[in-house]
C-alpha cells in the first residue's frame, strides 16, 4: 500500500525559509509515481498545485505565482522508496496553507499540475508564515 510521510512544516516570520519533505514507500511496479507533486490550500481557498517534479527524469514545474521562491527535487527512485523535498525561501504570509504531498502514476496525459494526475495525498503538514 502506498504511503506518503510528509514533514517539514512549521511556523516562520516572513522572509524565511522552511524545507518540506514527503517520502513515499510501499509502491509496487504498478503503482510507483511517475511524478510527485506539493499542493496547498489556504483556509476559505481552493487547493492549487505549487510545483511538481517528474521522478524519472527530474524535470520540474511550479506555479507561476511562486516566482521562483520554491525549489522542488527528488532523489532518484529505489525499488522501495522515494524522497521528494521542496526549499521555500521568501516566504510571504499570503503561503500560509496545509501543503500536501502527492504521488501519481497516470495511464493517459494529464498535466503534472493537475490533481487529476494524482492519486495518493498525503496528511498534509502547515506551513503558517507570520508578519
Amino acid at each position: 500500500q502506498v504511503q506518503l510521510l510528509e514533514s517539514g512544516g512549521g511556523s516562520v516570520q516572513a522572509g524565511g525559509s522552511l524545507n518540506l519533505s514527503c517520502v513515499c514507500s510501499g509502491y509496487t511496479s504498478s503503482t510507483s509515481p511517475s511524478r510527485m507533486a506539493w499542493f496547498r490550500q489556504a483556509p476559505g481557498k481552493e487547493r492549487e498545485a505549487v510545483a511538481a517534479i517528474l521522478t524519472a527524469s527530474g524535470s520540474t514545474h511550479y506555479a507561476d505565482s511562486l516566482k521562483g521562491r520554491f525549489t522542488i527535487r527528488r532523489e532518484k527512485p529505489t525499488k522501495t522508496h522515494v524522497l521528494m523535498q521542496m526549499t521555500m525561501t521568501s516566504l510571504e504570509p499570503e503561503d500560509t496553507a496545509m501543503y500536501y504531498c502527492a504521488t501519481g502514476r497516470p495511464r493517459t496525459v494529464v498535466p503534472p499540475m493537475e490533481a487529476g494526475a494524482y492519486t495518493y495525498w498525503g496528511q498534509g503538514t502547515q506551513v503558517t508564515v507570520s508578519s
